[in-house]
């Protein structure tokens, strides 16, 4: 997606002059490829001030991952701060609010590189980059040539304003100020809003009938056994609670009544916690890297050792299976050696299967499964190991809906362009059906002919077990 809005930066907006800016990191937890890289920007620092938008980043930073589930998932992140100078301190109050008596804050019009100014759409607290969408488009032009010119493998990029006026907006760029409001810090409206930017969130205040629609916190249905969030109802106060009482309102549901995408100062929910977590799962793979890679041994001899670079959550949730020659070698480790007693005459094959079992995930009725796997082929000679070749893989699986009455549906994305083979099998231990699942394409998997019950869905890729998944048929 960055790249594609960069395309389309340098073919409608090559106008702009690109401008080099000094970046710095700020957090560094891997390469830049395989971490999300949350870019912040400064505005209405002057540059004699850009210490001061260092220390008030970091700040941010800190209270963005003491909170659940970035503070799981911190080593998933890096994090760079842009220091865009401006020619004035502060942002502008143009004083044209109707939600409050103007004016509510002294008004000011300052020379700020981003345009950041309050009263935005009319609404006092909306800090935005100008007043209105209309007028935001080329500062947006020049929000994307920024990061284009000083750090374009951004995944989010987000705005901090120097002023202590509590204010902040959301869209594809949030922006805050580093003011405060009845003890409720500025820092709670960005990471409100990277809720939405970032997750896909949904406001669970009603957000008005243009933007309600079906999403990972947001539903028309009021079955709990088929509601998206039904493995969480009765849990940490997740229920299906409409929007309100009239009107639109009252046909769509949230999660919570607590939510950080409802009230600022309080945690995201469970729902919440789960899509955020998934989103990570889909953009940066467990496995950091691993060894030996293919032909990196020369001439190896006894015991061959072989190791997991992993990106541990915080507490560790990750788990590992390691197999050799279909057979389960190893569990939970990163690290494991082979001697030549391990292995067949010929090929032999080792496959490290990790999987995350964070309990902010509920496997059993959560859509998607995300699998990392490692391979070596091992070639045994008897004048001693010929060669070892290695590669990674990276599996969704979607099977939904489940419950089910009557049919499945299972898609699968890989790497490797994989097919996969799904045995389902009964609790008595039973192979009641075996599909092959094609890459990339979906499938739907008639069970009408099946009894009632729960039946447990086995995914293997080239015979090994990577993945496994409990089915209720009703």
């Amino acid at each position: 997606m960055r790249y594609l809005a960069f395309l389309i930066v340098f073919i409608n907006f090559n106008w702009i002059a690109g401008q080099v800016f000094d970046v710095e990191n700020i957090k560094l937890s891997g390469d830049i490829d395989k971490r999300i890289n949350l870019v912040i920007l400064s505005d209405g620092y002057q540059a004699s001030e850009l210490a001061q938008f260092k220390s008030d980043a970091i700040s941010f930073m800190n209270s963005m991952f003491s909170q659940s589930p970035f503070s799981e998932y911190a080593d998933y992140f890096n994090v760079y701060i842009i220091k865009v100078p401006s020619n004035e301190s502060g942002a502008d109050h143009p004083g044209t609010a109707t939600d409050v008596s103007e004016p509510a804050s002294p008004l000011q019009t300052r020379d700020t590189y981003l345009n950041a100014t309050f009263d935005s759409f009319g609404y006092h607290r909306l800090l935005y980059y100008e007043i209105d969408g209309n007028s935001a488009n080329n500062t947006k032009a020049k929000i994307y040539t920024v990061l284009a010119n000083n750090f374009p493998e951004y995944d989010q990029a987000l705005i901090l304003v120097n002023s202590t006026v509590y204010g902040g907006s959301g869209g594809e760029f949030p922006m805050a100020s580093r003011g405060s409001s009845s003890g409720v810090s500025a820092d709670e409206i960005a990471i409100h809003e990277l809720g939405h930017s970032m997750f896909n969130l949904k406001d669970e205040y009603y957000p008005g009938d243009a933007l309600a629609a079906e999403a990972i916190n947001m539903t028309q249905e009021t079955n709990t056994s088929l509601v998206k969030w039904k493995n969480w109802i009765g849990s940490n106060n997740i229920g299906i609670f409409p929007y309100g009482t009239t009107g639109n309102a009252a046909s769509w549901n949230r999660p919570h009544q607590n939510c950080k995408m409802r009230y600022l100062g309080f945690p995201f929910c469970s729902v919440c916690k789960e899509g955020m977590v998934e989103k990570i799962h889909d953009l940066v793979p467990a496995i950091d890297s691993f060894t030996p890679v293919s032909n990196s041994i020369d001439s190896p001899t006894f015991p061959i050792d072989f190791q997991l670079n992993l990106i541990n959550p915080i507490p560790n949730t990750l788990e590992s299976v390691w197999t050799l020659n279909i057979v389960e070698f190893a569990t939970d480790t990163d690290y494991i050696s082979i001697t030549e007693n391990d292995l067949n005459s010929g090929m032999n094959t080792l496959t490290a299967v990790v999987t995350d079992n964070t309990s902010l995930l509920r496997v059993d009725n959560h859509d998607t499964l995300h699998v990392y796997t490692v391979t070596w082929n091992i070639n045994n000679t008897p004048l001693g190991i010929n060669d070892i070749t290695s590669e990674i893989n990276n599996f969704k699986i979607a099977l939904y809906p489940n419950p089910t009455k009557d049919y499945i549906t299972i898609s699968i994305e890989n790497t490797l362009n994989q097919n996969l083979r799904m045995d389902l099998v009964s609790l008595e231990g039973r192979s009641v059906r075996n599909v092959s699942i094609l890459n990339s394409e979906t499938q739907q998997i008639d069970l009408n002919l099946l009894s009632e019950g729960i039946y447990i869905a086995n995914f293997y890729a080239n015979q090994i077990k990577i993945a496994s998944k409990k089915i209720v048929k009703y």
